[in-house]
């Protein structure tokens, strides 16, 4: 499915570190055609390990790392599947409530008395030390 990304300055000082081809496409194989996705990915991965990386290094990690990165940013799922050529919003949604839930787990942490974050004026995160009652057989 085609995509489309945005063309920002290190992308562009890349391409044109890249030596001249007859065609578009940047990753080529040394016989100077595209990769298949697979390809790729044996490729990629036979680099990280030439290069003593961790065997956890992979070209879908990669992604993985960079939609992580885009959603914690503040990315929408709209634009995760732009970005990555999703066709369906499941799959940024992997992506974006992950970031949701840490954002709103930081969030929540600043009401909570104790933690550093909340304010003293916020009666919410004061930590207010009250008896407990016992109730039932145990009283």
């Amino acid at each position: 499915m085609p995509f489309n990304v945005e063309v920002v300055p290190r992308l562009q000082a890349a391409i044109d570190a890249m030596p001249a081809s007859d065609h578009l496409t940047f990753l080529v194989t040394a016989q100077d055609k595209p990769f298949t996705a697979a390809g790729f990915g044996n490729y990629f991965r036979d680099t990280c390990h030439e290069a003593g990386l961790p065997e956890r290094c992979t070209s879908h990690g990669l992604r993985k790392a960079a939609a992580t990165y885009l959603a914690e940013l503040g990315f929408t799922d709209h634009q995760l599947m732009a970005w990555f050529g999703w066709s369906s919003i499941s799959q940024a949604q992997v992506y974006t409530r992950a970031a949701n839930r840490k954002k709103m787990a930081r969030e929540g942490a600043k009401l909570i008395s104790g933690t550093g974050t909340g304010t003293p004026s916020d009666p919410v995160s004061q930590n207010q030390s009250r008896p407990i009652e016992k109730t039932g057989a145990g009283k």
